[in-house]
Order: C-alpha cells, then structure tokens, then sequence
C-alpha cells in the first residue's frame, strides 16, 4: 500500500504510533523497564491488526470506524464511568450541565420497550400543544421509534430554537394515533422545585446538579424561609438524583454549612488532591433539615448527603445510595469527541470514601411497595456502584450485602407515577402519599415538640 492511497485516519493512525514510539524510546533508552517495552509493542500489534482486518476481512471494513471502537473499548475497560465520547454524545453531555436547551419540553422514558411521556414541563411547546403523562411516542418525523435507544429519541427532538418536529402520539382510550408539529424553543432544565408541606416546613427536590442549582435553590430557601409564622424545618429530597457539576455540589453544600471540610478528592497525581471548605455565610441556617435519599442517589447528591451527615447539619433518612465515589474529568479533543474518564475519589469530611459503599442513612426508611413486596438479596433489580462491571474499589473496609429485587407490574405503575411527580409540578396530594416524605415530616415536627418540651 503506498502513501498517495493510504486511508487517511490509518495514515493518523501510523503517524501517531510512531510519534508515541519516538517519544518513549529516549526514556526507554535511559531506563528501560517493562512498561515502556510492553506498550511499544502492543501499539505494533495494534497496528498489525488493524492492516490486516483492512486487507483480508471479509466484507469492506472502514478504519475510522474501527479505531474508534478500538478506543471505546480501552477507555470502557477501565471502569463504568469513563467514556470516549462521539461528537453527539460529547454535545449532549454539555447540554445536560449546561441548564437549557432547544427543544419541545418533554420527558421520556423507556416503558417496556416503549417510548413514553413521563411529564410535559409546564409553559413548553408539548405543554401548550396538550401532550400528556403516559403518551406513547410512536414516530418520531416519520420515523418509527420501534428500537430506538433513548439518546436517539431525545437527539431527534433537540435543536434550535424556531425548527419543527413531528410526533406521532399513540393515547390510550383512542383509537388512531395523533400527529403534533411542535415549534421548538429554549428549555430550562429545572433543577430545583419547591413547596409548603405544612405551615413553617417546606420541601424542596433537588433533580440534577447543573450551572443554575445553587442560585435556584438559594431562591428557593428565601421564599420558604418568608414564611410569616416561621420556618420550622427542611425537607431536601435528594432522591433519583443522578449527580452532576461538582461545583454545583460543593455551593449547594456551602449554603448549609457555616465551616469545615464539604469534600476532599485523592487521586493518583498530586495535583488532582483538592480540599474544599465551607465559608462563613450571614444567613446561617439553624433549623432542622431532614435529608432524602435512595439507591439512584448518586455522586454530586452523595457529596451533599456525605457532608451535611458529618458535619452533624442533617439527618440522613431512606436507603443506602448508589456509592459513586469517583471524580471524573471531561477532556475536549479534536473534531468534536471527547474523553470523558476517573482522575480521582472523593471523601466525606470525616474521611469516608463512599465508593461502592454509599451514603448509608441515619434512619432507613423504605418506601411502602418496597417494605411489602421487596426482599432485600442478590440479584437484586436496582443497581448500585458496587453492581457494575469494572467498579474501582474504595479504601478497604466491610461491605454490604445484599441489594432490591426486581420490581413487579403493580411498582413499575407506581414508578411511572413516582417520576411523573419528580419530573412534573409537584403535587400536594402525592407528596402527602409519599411515605418517605411523611416521615421525614413527622421527624420535623417531633423535633420542634421535644425543643418546645424542653423549653
């Protein structure tokens, strides 16, 4: 094969394995040690297997394709949160964090198979066009959304600000499918909401860490804290929050505490250890603040859980969380992919790493279905940390044991209603169902009785 015909991202591919070689062989010539050896033959190996395949595979292979799955493969290996990014997957990861995007304002879901609207967000192009919770999505532009992945679906209903798409909505009770041209326009993604559960204790969800959560969430406390007949107490419903911004974390965190440690990240370079401390804030809150958690409570929430726990500013109640305890960077790299892999852990201010451990609560509190029809054993349905494959593992110390069972017909309805709730204007009559909340609200008002007794 000659230069003037070489397939150009094998061309890249070739010069860049020569630059790696040229660039280790000096230090290799220094200090040889088995390392520097190992990875200069293995990116031979790596680029005799990639001619070969290019020549003698049986069907026409193309190289870009290939080297790319080459390094997904690598960076997967590592551990479940590392990831090389695509353009798409890269862009979608920006919007995520960033607190907005261009859309139609819906939310959706995988419901055995079937892509379904979870909630319309108020005031959005869905909204105002009448889509509603348990819609079933059936084409997507004419397209059929039969085995379509999630991302691929909520791709195809992004974009700018003034363009149209189709759906086709399939509603039980009628009998043909409906067709909505929704405009698109700019979508806040609502981090914080917030609500009165009885007079002087308020309750406020926090859904995702991203660039708007702490501002919103300080709006949030000062119309709650107004309260004429006085703030009593805190709900913060931490619950199926996946994580987020780091920072966002550690502000949110800061709102709450007055001083001391939020967190701290070890990691394998000196220069990715890091301590972040609380500041000395004038409106110090000194009420009494109850704190929700779950196994789908993860990273950024268990930062928040981890600290405002030691630092003695919350009780802790519900399950164990998700235990991931790793810091992840996102690096930019040329034509649009990303790399996205673990640099370090972080710890509680005590010194806890919750990696594959979890945020275990001061109180266990379950939800209702799962007390009566969840057994806790292996196998179990709802994942943690602990569950995926490749997990780092944290500093040693005992494990637990045991995990959720798979959720039966009756629990997954009473998910869907769950996350409608979560993703939609929150409800006065499901957060009175809600078992979890209520209890957190009885430790509230118990608290404010016993400080009373004592005068």
């Amino acid at each position: 094969m000659t230069f003037k015909k070489m397939n150009p991202w094998k061309w890249c591919l070739i010069v860049g394995i020569v630059a790696v070689c040229w660039a280790i062989a000096p230090s290799m010539a220094r200090n040889p040690s088995a390392g520097n050896e190992e990875t200069y033959k293995g990116l031979k190996i790596f680029s005799d297997v990639i001619e070969l395949i290019e020549k003698n595979y049986v069907d026409p292979v193309d190289s870009k394709d290939l080297i790319n799955k080459a390094i997904q493969g690598m960076v997967n290996s590592l551990d479940p949160h590392s990831a090389f990014l695509p353009p798409e997957a890269f862009n979608e990861l920006q919007v995520d964090t960033r607190g907005e995007f261009g859309g139609v304002g819906i939310v959706i879901s995988l419901e055995k198979g079937v892509l379904t609207v979870i909630s319309p967000i108020e005031g959005t192009p869905a909204h105002k066009a009448g889509i509603k919770a348990g819609d079933q999505i059936i084409k997507i532009n004419d397209e059929s959304t039969k085995g379509m992945a999630l991302w691929e679906a909520v791709k195809k209903m992004r974009g700018p600000k003034k363009t149209t798409v189709r759906i086709t909505i399939f509603r039980e009770g009628q009998t043909e499918p409906k067709e909505y041209a929704l405009v698109r326009d700019i979508i806040p993604i609502e981090s914080i909401k917030h609500k009165i559960l009885s007079p002087g204790y308020g309750y406020i969800r926090i859904t995702n860490f991203n660039e708007n959560t702490t501002r919103d969430l300080s709006t949030a406390l000062k119309e709650l804290e107004s309260d004429k007949g006085g703030f009593k107490g805190l709900v913060l419903d931490l619950r199926d929050n996946p994580g987020g911004l780091l920072n966002q974390a550690i502000d949110v965190t800061d709102l709450f505490v007055e001083e001391g440690v939020i967190v701290s990240i070890k990691g394998r370079s000196s220069k990715h250890n890091k301590v972040y401390n609380a500041h000395h804030d004038a409106e110090a809150r000194r009420y009494p603040i109850v704190v929700l958690i779950n196994e789908g409570s993860a990273s950024a929430s268990e930062i928040v859980a981890g600290a405002l726990q030691d630092q003695k500013k919350a009780v802790i109640m519900g399950t164990t969380s998700f235990g991931k305890g790793s810091v992840q960077t996102v690096e930019a790299l040329r034509d649009g992919y990303g790399l996205k892999y673990t640099i370090a852990l972080y710890y509680t201010p005590s010194g806890r790493s919750i990696q594959a451990h979890g945020i275990v609560p001061d109180i266990e509190v379950k939800p209702i279905a799962i007390q009566e029809k969840k057994k806790e054993g292996p196998g179990s349905g709802l994942l943690r940390e602990k569950d995926l494959k490749n997990h780092l593992e944290a500093a040693p110390e005992e494990k637990e044991e045991g995990g959720d069972s798979n959720e039966d017909s009756m629990q997954d309805k009473e998910k869907m209603k769950e996350n409608r709730s979560r993703f939609g204007p929150l409800d006065a009559e499901m957060l009175q169902k809600d078992y979890q909340i209520r209890r957190a609200l009885e430790t509230l008002i118990s608290f404010e009785i016993f400080k009373n007794i004592r005068g």
